[in-house]
């Protein structure tokens, strides 16, 4: 008997959609930042334009067959560093930008005008906002990033519920897990940290995670306790490393991609 399982993706190959489907023409950005470039709701695409402070926004779907028309919305006075959709309201955006403001924008129907201003601003906060992501699971509550500190927002009330403990470098970035337990961040320290924010702000786990500062991205698999890292080793290549937090002492899997020429 064969011990071996058939990987059921084995002859399954990309298809690309017709051309009448492709979003063309699009003049995006090359902002260098630790945060998201595009990101997308149920109905609008978002994107880093190439005037500072402005976001290309396009339609995700085409209204009888017509061709997309690309807005912009200029959120700040300096780059957008990131940005993220809500997961429970799909028209609404939150922007973090190099002018040490979080905005929050209720972007319109298909058809209607965008907003003149944000619906919410937040900030300045002493530094550059790195990167932010909304919580999965609770309305309204953001997790931003800006220099050493990482600070969860209840938008509706406009306050921080939680300021977490200081890093030892920038952050890079932060992802939260899928039931929105716990927070994974990574930093210029090269350390991958692990908090509860519900519980205090001090790290409940820390790991030395790749050998080189370069950009690092964390990102959780899902509910699963595992975390994949993408960063750099002493070599300058490109890697990728498997995080069990059951045994956080150290990568579960190392494969090395490429080679940064920088």
């Amino acid at each position: 008997m064969n011990r071996f399982k058939a990987s059921k993706f084995r002859h399954t190959e990309a298809r690309l959609p017709r051309r009448e489907a492709w979003i063309s023409g699009i003049r995006a950005g090359s902002v260098t930042s630790c945060g998201n470039h595009v990101k997308a709701s149920c109905h609008w695409i978002a994107f880093n334009a190439e005037a500072p402070g402005v976001l290309g926004i396009v339609p995700l779907e085409c209204e009888d067959g017509g061709k997309r028309i690309i807005s912009q919305l200029c959120c700040h006075s300096d780059v957008v560093t990131d940005f993220d959709f809500s997961p429970f309201e799909q028209l609404l955006l939150a922007t973090g930008s190099a002018d040490e403001t979080v905005k929050v924008w209720r972007l319109p129907e298909s058809g209607q005008n965008f907003p003149d201003g944000a619906g919410l601003t937040l900030g300045p906060g002493g530094a550059p906002v790195d990167t932010l992501q909304f919580h999965p699971t609770a309305d309204a509550v953001l997790a931003c990033g800006a220099g050493k500190r990482v600070t969860v927002w209840d938008l509706g009330q406009q306050q921080p519920l939680t300021v977490l403990d200081s890093h030892g470098d920038q952050l890079q970035s932060l992802t939260w897990k899928r039931d929105g337990r716990l927070l994974g961040t990574s930093c210029k320290d090269k350390k991958l940290r692990i908090f509860d924010p519900r519980a205090g702000p001090a790290a409940s786990q820390s790991v030395p995670g790749h050998d080189n500062n370069k950009d690092s991205r964390l990102l959780w698999m899902g509910s699963s306790d595992c975390l994949i890292s993408v960063g750099f080793n002493q070599m300058r290549e490109r890697e990728v490393k498997l995080w069990d937090t059951r045994r956080l002492s150290g990568a579960t899997l190392t494969m090395a991609l490429d080679t940064s020429p920088g």
